[in-house]
């Protein structure tokens, strides 16, 4: 587990499900052993299948949404067009993730963004009975929670938009 002091361990996306009243489990990983979101399922001795990726792009309109897919897959961008109803859809630049979110890349979290994103969750996310697993908001920590906490805590669609 993690050396950090209680306060400073809380994360924006940590303190909108506590402030929610909505329980999750957070996990911890060592940053500089898993680079990868299967590195990081592997080394949480989780299934890729239940750890979510955070993706932020941007539509021809202009505006940004939020695309959460299983780590082993990767985003369909023509799948995604279509579930935003965009005529296309790009990833954002990395270098523009902090100001856009408040988060950097490795840690974007769907929760506790600097501004609410539309959100979709690949369809994925219901074939499991058990909780799914996302960035905490932070490189090196994770949060475990359900589809529908998840679904209360931000307004999260669900999407066949994975290939």
């Amino acid at each position: 587990m993690s050396a950090r002091k209680e306060k400073s361990e809380k994360t924006n996306a940590m303190r909108l499900l506590d402030k929610l009243g909505i329980d999750y489990r957070h996990h911890v990983y060592d940053a500089a052993q898993a680079l990868s979101g299967v590195e990081v399922a592997a080394f949480l001795g989780q299934d890729p299948d239940r750890v979510f990726k955070t993706l932020v792009t941007v539509g021809k309109s202009g505006e940004h949404y939020v695309f959460m897919v299983p780590v082993a897959m990767e985003l369909d961008l023509k799948k995604a067009a279509a579930a935003a109803h965009e005529k296309s859809i790009v990833m954002v630049k990395s270098r523009e993730l902090l100001s856009l979110t408040g988060y950097v890349h490795g840690g974007c979290s769907p929760l506790g963004m600097k501004k609410a994103f539309v959100t979709f969750i690949d369809e994925a996310a219901m074939l499991s009975d058990d909780a799914i697993i996302c960035s905490g908001g932070r490189i090196g920590d994770q949060i475990e929670l359900s589809l529908e906490d998840l679904m209360r805590a931000c307004d999260v669609s669900i999407a066949d938009i994975a290939c």
